[in-house]
């Protein structure tokens, strides 16, 4: 059994099972084909599909699909996420990172994002001048950038916040 939670706002109860799958206790009856390797087509109720799976991240168990050109960002819990929910012990809001700190006292010399502008995770933010070494500050996970806190030429000590999500 699994949890899909869909765009943030739907959530489904799925099962799959040697019989098929089921949503909310339906069957689903459907005929899927393989196109590519993310690609496929489907039909459902004598409509036909085009599903493409755009990106995914196994670590999260989050799946982003684009079906008939509308993108779905879908999250999947199994029967061990729920259990943890349950208990309280899921961990989620610790691992998020809500700002970025300077590692260093140093001078920005160039600042690369604005607020409200979406990064992923890598993404360069900023150059942090330290000791004469141009250090580029990186994005620690996919965001939206809430508040920039620093300018170029701002002078920053350690554990400054820099920036907010």
């Amino acid at each position: 059994m699994y949890q899909a939670l869909v765009n943030a706002t739907a959530t489904h109860e799925v099962t799959v099972s040697d019989s098929g799958v089921m949503v909310d206790g339906r069957q689903l009856s459907w005929d899927l084909a393989r196109i590519s390797d993310r690609h496929y087509h489907f039909i459902h109720e004598s409509k036909s599909y085009s599903l493409e799976l755009v990106s995914e991240d196994p670590s999260t168990k989050t799946f982003v699909f684009k079906l008939d050109g509308a993108h779905y960002v879908v999250r999947l819990r199994d029967k061990f996420d729920l259990l943890m929910d349950k208990l309280g012990l899921n961990g989620t809001a610790a691992g998020k990172v809500n700002n970025v700190k300077a590692p260093m006292p140093g001078l920005i010399i160039e600042l690369r994002v604005v607020e409200g502008q979406s990064v992923r995770a890598g993404d360069p933010l900023l150059i942090l001048e330290a000791m004469k070494m141009e250090n580029i500050i990186k994005a620690p996970a996919d965001s939206i950038i809430k508040l920039v806190k620093i300018k170029k030429g701002d002078s920053v000590e350690k554990n400054q916040v820099l920036i907010e999500f």
